[in-house]
């Protein structure tokens, strides 16, 4: 199969094409044919050794976990899936090898879900990990309708999911980003705030009580959102471990099946959709990352195979 991998830690230029055998499937997994996959930053931060000292990397490695397509063949005591499914999956498995990135991937059921029929290849692509990390932080912190939410980073690929998340679980979300995204994130159900320099005054103006959660996807926030955080609030972090000695939880994604299928079901039901901002052939991987680390794009950036 086509695939695009690489032979040693680096940037984009140690991105080659390149032949490898179909992977094998497992007891328990299924094998997909790739009609799309989605970049997200940790594919690249993987790539650069960013994440050494947590997960083993067995090369080559073929980097992505995001993906949508059918499938081509079941392993063994997988009744849950047919050849043919049209599916979607937040691909991580215990050690960096075989991404998404290729052709076809080998997924563990437990991953799995069944692509919505509301969103194309390329916006199912685009929702596992990033729709996944919203909503698992959302619904760990007991997210509800009594709650007024403040979102950090409300206009990123992860933040304006859990705009559309919060909302749909019957919060009221306040969300920072630029105010060129302002108009987007009204769009969307939520109330805008600027970040920077009176970013506590402007969100203290909204909600003079505090907010009762906040969920925090950029970093660095962790001064603001304990000054706007009310008496008995919940606040967690994915890019903040400071958090946990202000009483917060620091959370990393999981690849749950059950999570991603009630993520499809949202979507199917209109509350849920995913922007795609660019897409890329396989062949222009190390393209679309560069593009990815300038951090500049508005929406998912896909590889159609």
């Amino acid at each position: 199969m086509r695939a695009m991998a690489y032979e040693k830690y680096g940037g984009p230029e140690v991105l080659a094409e390149t032949r490898l055998p179909v992977p094998k499937v497992a007891p328990g997994e299924v094998l997909v044919r790739v009609r799309c996959a989605s970049v997200n930053p940790v594919d690249w931060k993987i790539m650069a050794g960013g994440l050494d000292g947590l997960m083993d990397v067995v090369y080559p490695v073929v980097p992505g976990w995001d993906v949508s397509g059918t499938v081509e063949r079941v392993g063994i005591d997988v009744p849950e899936f047919a050849e043919g499914d049209e599916v979607m999956a937040y691909a991580r498995k215990d050690y960096v090898h075989g991404g998404t990135f290729a052709e076809f991937v080998s997924v563990p059921v437990r991953a799995l879900a069944r692509k919505p029929a509301s969103l194309d290849w390329r916006q199912a692509a685009g929702l596992p990990l990033a729709g996944l990390t919203a909503y698992q932080l959302l619904t760990r912190l007991g997210t509800g309708g009594d709650d007024t939410v403040l979102v950090h980073g409300a206009a990123g690929g992860v933040g304006s999911l859990g705009v559309q998340i919060a909302r749909a679980l019957g919060a009221r979300v306040i969300g920072t980003a630029s105010p060129r995204n302002h108009d987007r994130l009204r769009e969307l159900g939520c109330e805008p705030v600027a970040y920077g320099d009176g970013l506590t005054e402007r969100v203290r103006a909204l909600a003079p009580d505090g907010v009762s959660v906040v969920a925090d996807f950029v970093g660095g926030v962790l001064d603001v959102t304990t000054a706007v955080l009310a008496e008995g609030g919940r606040h967690a972090s994915i890019a903040d471990h400071t958090v946990l000695g202000a009483g917060g939880q620091w959370m990393w994604v999981r690849p749950v099946g059950e999570d991603l299928t009630a993520l499809a079901r949202l979507a199917d039901e209109g509350r849920l959709t995913v922007t795609v901002a660019e897409t890329f052939p396989l062949s222009a991987l190390a393209e679309a990352f560069t593009l990815s680390q300038a951090g500049h794009t508005a929406g998912k950036i896909i590889i159609e195979p």
